[in-house]
């Protein structure tokens, strides 16, 4: 008889997940409490706009393309990933701009205009980068950590590539121009990481970005989870939408069964969550002894920052403003110290600014561009924000300061708008805290040390998603499925995940 699985939650991870069972000949339910997959990866259609909640930057098109290579599939039969150029534009309140990609030459020269003693620096960081890449994505990225001599026999290796330090002290090893060091540290925020704080192994997200490019699908990025939803289902693979777990329920160590919030459940050999680490433990496993302990424990961890989110659709395009433009604040340490330390609101923002349209017109009305514009804030532990207040205030804030630098005419020209919160984290993502990205990625709550891809107690438990190995963003949560999948089709072919 073949065996079966549960997946709590259509993100990416689970989506991920789901389709590596589904392909190996597991019978997989994907649940999903709202009324559309995606996760972070939602969708709002509003007045004719089409607006990705995000993530909107499509790393690793490889691990997309395994996806669907595991049923001999090819990925350009269910979605178009487009390149983009530049990966982004980064601009700074003193008129200092610097656009990159892939052509080290042509970054090359680009920082020369910026500081020319600072080229060569930059050179050696490539190198320092692309050796990381190799080492903790290429050969760790989807190796699950399950045991602590599982991580120390890596330990050397992270030692010798200077993992004990921040990504921002090393790359100011290498430049020393302000506005460089800020270019080649803040990557770390789109996966929840302080340059300052997080490990110098996330240095490899440029080098990642170089090898493989920065993609965008046609039709945005829902267009991606429509892709894989359809693949899982062209799979035999079943997905239920609108349909909240309530219980995970366990038996002499073993989950047995999904309960569900229409008073159904799934009787399944194995189960896996990409739900939010500490709602899975708090919530769903709130009837056992492990759930209760484990919640405790990782509650006392530090999460990651939230965000606040302004999505606007304007009736004329800005085809100068590029797809993906970071546009920099007059403080960045500060700024990081306020957000991720004091659990300050500043007053004072960075902000990254999404133009689909300047890839895919069809996103928008016809002669007109959606936009969202990502500020990072502290998460409702920092900061016990009453969102329902600050919102429409931090969106007015944000969008005069985007018509007064960036974009001249925006309130004339604003059709529709709305906000995503850290209170919209918490409460449509069951995200702790509201925090966007679950763990902080610290080198002590990385690998061994993050939670583990499968439960240490009930043995055919999993999980994949940004909590678990190798955390956040899509490269991340795409490869914690690889890592979740082959312990579980390991454990069901040998019968250890049977019920």
């Amino acid at each position: 008889m073949s065996k079966s699985a549960a997946v709590i939650g259509a993100g990416f991870g689970g989506l991920a997940l789901a389709i590596r069972l589904q392909s190996a000949g597991i019978r997989t339910v994907l649940l999903e409490k709202r009324e559309r997959p995606g996760g972070r990866a939602y969708v709002y259609e509003q007045d004719g706009f089409t607006f990705d909640a995000g993530p909107t930057v499509v790393t690793a098109p490889n691990a997309i393309d395994e996806l669907f290579a595991l049923s001999g599939r090819a990925t350009g039969d269910y979605v178009d990933l487009l390149p983009v150029d530049p990966f982004y534009r980064l601009v700074w309140p003193d008129g200092v701009t610097l656009e990159y990609n892939a052509d080290a030459d042509a970054v090359s020269s680009a920082i020369a205009r910026i500081s020319p003693r600072d080229v060569d620096g930059y050179r050696r960081f490539l190198k320092f980068s692309e050796a990381v890449f190799r080492a903790g994505y290429l050969e760790l990225g989807t190796v699950p950590f399950q045991s602590f001599w599982s991580m120390m026999r890596v330990a050397p290796q992270l030692i010798r590539l200077r993992s004990d330090r921040s990504v921002y002290s090393v790359v100011s090893d290498y430049m020393q121009d302000p506005h460089l060091r800020q270019a080649f540290s803040f990557q770390s925020l789109l996966i929840g990481g302080n340059p300052f704080h997080v490990s110098s192994i996330y240095a490899l997200i440029h080098a990642l970005e170089r090898q493989w490019g920065v993609r965008f699908p046609r039709g945005g990025t829902g267009a991606l989870v429509r892709a894989l939803v359809r693949l899982f289902q062209d799979l035999g693979g079943e997905v239920r939408l609108g349909c909240p777990v309530q219980e995970i329920r366990v038996r002499n160590g073993r989950a047995t069964e999904v309960a569900t919030a229409d008073g159904r459940s799934v009787v399944v050999d194995a189960v896996a969550s990409n739900a939010d680490v500490v709602h899975t433990y708090q919530n769903l496993l709130a009837a056992t002894d492990r759930g209760r302990a484990v919640a405790r424990s990782l509650t006392r961890k530090r999460f990651s920052n939230s965000l606040f989110v302004v999505y606007f659709g304007l009736r004329r395009q800005y085809p100068e403003i590029a797809h993906h433009t970071v546009l920099f604040g007059p403080r960045y340490r500060e700024l990081l110290d306020d957000i991720f330390d004091r659990g300050v609101l500043p007053e004072d923002f960075s902000l990254y600014l999404h133009n689909p349209s300047r890839t895919d017109p069809s996103l928008a009305p016809p002669g007109q561009a959606g936009f969202y514009a990502l500020a990072p804030v502290p998460n409702l532990g920092k900061a016990p924000i009453d969102w329902s207040v600050m919102g429409p205030k931090y969106r007015d804030r944000i969008l005069d300061a985007l018509e007064k630098h960036t974009l001249p005419g925006l309130r004339a020209n604003l059709v529709t708008s709305r906000i995503f919160t850290p209170a919209d984290f918490a409460s449509e993502l069951n995200a702790h805290l509201g925090s966007a990205f679950s763990l902080e990625p610290l080198l002590t709550q990385s690998a061994f040390f993050r939670v583990h891809n499968r439960d240490d107690r009930i043995h055919n438990l999993y999980f994949v998603g940004a909590g678990t190995h190798p955390g956040a963003g899509i490269p991340g949560v795409i490869g914690s499925a690889k890592a979740t999948a082959g312990l579980m089709l390991a454990d069901l072919l040998r019968g250890r995940g049977a019920g």
